[in-house]
């Protein structure tokens, strides 16, 4: 196979990490190893060589590597990011500690800080003479002098990266470039994340904290990525590497090293990106996709092909104001710990086991029961091929861990315990489905469900009951499908800025000279990726509210009609969608978004590879269920089902990622892509 071009898709998780493998001769291939969450590219590595070699490539063959990562996410979380520092207009020191004074929880009697001081706490925020008005006129000239006393006394004092957030900069940036010109010609060495740059767009608090958090996190990011590049030059491997961003879509590492901060949900945005072609491709438009992995379960909702995008999001309660597919993730998954609270209620999650050490049936050291460990008992996994061969399963210590630390204290026996686990993390997982659709104003039962992830294809018939869904979409490869999205994901920029005018009011030649101004920073975008124009495709939007009201709306824009009737219009619809009603206020534009996008990217064939040495129904396995206690179940081999092939539930079904376990009343059929659709008898679609 050598000197076929191939490309390469990698997801980091934080149980597992997948690689896909593609080459131009339309061969795939995948392999799962163990993620190393203190160095996560030592898994890329060791696992990128293992499976060029074991496919009869060479390193020399990449083409392309692309890559999902939640080093940006995880930094945040754990508090391992830079020291950092602020540099703010005099007066304005502590907008980041003043926040917005928001409760969250109504009735909590002891609250917990809103606002991320963690990231810079008062004796790391410096003030600097300048003034910028609302208009974006310079009332006061900056004063360098107090540019290099506040450089000289962080620098000191250990920041090695610098959010610059002047006032109304994102009317007029001049005094937050020279600002950055100053820190580097005094201190070479230093990062500096601009709001201007990052977030150029009004409120001011929201723009302070995603231009913080970029500081932050830009140290982690830039470093994991200059490390990655370099050993896998040093591996062999000379293809340009591109990351995947919170939106869905791609960048080279130079501009992900630019604005790091647009990674925080880069490793989730690929399962939804893979998800939305999968759909396309089967002919659905309204999906919501589940991705359950060894630590979290990534929910998201696709509506008319397209997932759902938001101009905010939220990191460990945190707000972060960068665009980013709307993914509910919550910490069910299959690495999820079991246990007992005060009251002596079973509990499941948030903690996890993660890869180290892992589930207790990992033998890994672990000793406390997961999610993973009931669905062993249940007999939903095979011990003995688990993760395509690569691990072995200890079916003795996952009884021993559920027997001792739920069954016995509760009065159940064994298989009890782990029947309340599984319920128990359904439930919690069908809430945040509900918060995905519901909340938004879609009723999941007009959705099909796309499980995806190690344990995605093991919870959704059970899911799809729960939630009354009458159809599931089961991908070829569910458990990499995350990485898959690497490959099939396009590549795209998007730039924005603030226009606050009464949509009555409002200058439609203004609007097209600031679409135009925006078109030309993405345009400058895509030539820096080496992005062809003819490939580019264009797509505009405005952020509207009712005049008084503080958070927005994203709605698209179509210069070729009446693009402020249609604005309003739209806004009006989207609105009653999510609140219910709508109102006859004034509304008004508070910012407009351009996105280029190319698709480039390539999407492995979903056709099943047939395996002729494998017989379509490996045996039969006893399995305990909800309602129907024991039962003997047939045990499908997926790479052996022809397209075409149709089979009645109860079942499981196995492959190298992962497996799926098909309800009782649910039916499935394999389409020509590759995938299952499965559909319950009697159900409304």
């Amino acid at each position: 196979m050598t000197g076929i071009p191939v490309h390469i898709g990698v997801d980091t998780g934080g149980t597992f990490t997948d690689l896909v493998c593609l080459d131009d001769s339309g061969r795939f291939s995948l392999r799962k190893v163990p993620s190393t969450p203190r160095d996560p590219s030592a898994a890329i590595l060791s696992g990128l060589a293992e499976h060029l070699s074991a496919q009869g490539h060479e390193e020399s063959d990449v083409e392309r590597v692309v890559h999902g990562t939640t080093i940006a996410t995880n930094a945040i979380i754990e508090r391992t990011g830079a020291c950092i520092a602020i540099l703010a207009t005099r007066g304005f020191r502590d907008i980041l500690e003043i926040g917005r004074q928001t409760r969250t929880g109504m009735y909590d009697l002891e609250l917990e800080p809103s606002a991320p001081v963690f990231l810079a706490p008062r004796r790391m925020r410096f003030e600097v003479e300048e003034r910028v008005s609302a208009d974006g006129e310079i009332v006061q000239a900056l004063d360098e002098a107090s540019v290099i006393d506040a450089a000289d006394v962080l620098y000191a004092a250990g920041a090695r990266s610098v959010a610059v957030c002047l006032l109304f900069s994102f009317l007029n940036p001049l005094h937050e470039r020279r600002v950055r010109d100053i820190l580097l010609e005094r201190y070479p060495d230093l990062l500096v994340s601009l709001s201007s740059d990052i977030d150029p767009t009004m409120r001011e608090y929201e723009r302070t904290v995603v231009t913080a958090f970029d500081a932050y996190v830009k140290p982690v990011v830039d470093g994991y990525l200059r490390r990655l590049t370099a050993n896998l030059a040093e591996l062999g491997v000379k293809a340009p590497v591109r990351i995947m961003q919170s939106r869905g879509g791609v960048s080279s590492v130079a501009m992900a090293r630019r604005c790091p901060v647009r990674l925080v949900l880069s490793g989730p945005a690929g399962a939804v990106a893979a998800g939305c072609d999968l759909g396309r491709a089967v002919g659905f438009e309204n999906m919501i996709t589940v991705d359950i992995g060894g630590t979290s379960c990534d929910i998201a909702l696709v509506h008319g092909g397209e997932p759902v995008i938001r101009a905010e999001g939220t990191i460990d309660r945190y707000p972060v104001r960068v665009p980013m597919i709307d993914v509910n993730a919550i910490g069910s998954g299959g690495g999820s710990l079991a246990w007992i609270d005060a009251g002596g209620v079973l509990r499941v999650g948030p903690q996890s086991a993660g890869s180290v050490p892992g589930p207790t049936c990992y033998d890994r050291g672990g000793t406390e029961p997961t999610v993973t460990d009931a669905s062993l008992v249940l007999g939903y996994l095979n011990a003995e091929n688990f993760a395509a061969g690569t691990m072995r399963l200890n079916e003795a210590a996952a009884r021993r861990a559920v027997g001792a630390r739920i069954a016995s204290p509760l009065g159940l026996t064994v298989t009890e315990a782990a029947l309340g686990i599984h319920r128990i993390i359904n439930a919690q997982m069908a809430e945040g489905i509900r918060l995905v659709s519901v909340k938004q104003g879609f009723d999941p039962r007009g959705f099909a469900l796309v499980p995806m992830g190690g344990a995605g294809p093991l919870h959704a018939t059970m899911l799809a009951d729960e939630l009354e869904i009458g159809r599931v979409l089961l991908p070829r490869y569910p458990g990499v499908m995350a990485a898959i999205g690497q490959l099939s994901a396009p590549v795209e920029h998007e730039f924005a800025t603030s226009l606050v005018r009464p949509i009555q009011n409002a200058n439609l030649k203004e609007l097209k000279a600031c679409l135009e101004d925006l078109d030309d920073k993405c345009s400058a975008a895509m030539r820096e990726e080496r992005i062809d124009a003819d490939d580019v495709s264009v797509s505009h939007f405005a952020d509207v509210c009712y005049i008084g009201q503080s958070y927005s709306l994203a709605v698209p824009i179509d210069l070729s009609k009446a693009p402020l009737q249609c604005i309003r219009q739209d806004f009006d619809a989207a609105y009653a969608r999510v609140f219910g009603h709508s109102m006859t206020d004034p509304a008004q534009i508070v910012a407009l978004r351009s996105v280029h996008r190319s698709m480039l990217g390539v999407s492995p064939s979903q056709s099943p590879f047939m395996d002729s040495e494998t017989g379509l129904k490996l045996g039969e396995r006893s399995i305990c269920l909800a309602g129907l206690g024991e039962v003997s179940v047939p045990v499908l081999a997926r790479s052996a089902m022809p397209i075409g092939f149709s089979f009645d539930g109860p079942a499981l079904i196995e492959q190298e990622d992962t497996t799926a376990l098909i309800g009782p009343a649910w039916s499935g059929k394999v389409v020509a892509t590759g995938a299952i659709i499965l559909e319950k008898e009697g159900a409304d679609r």
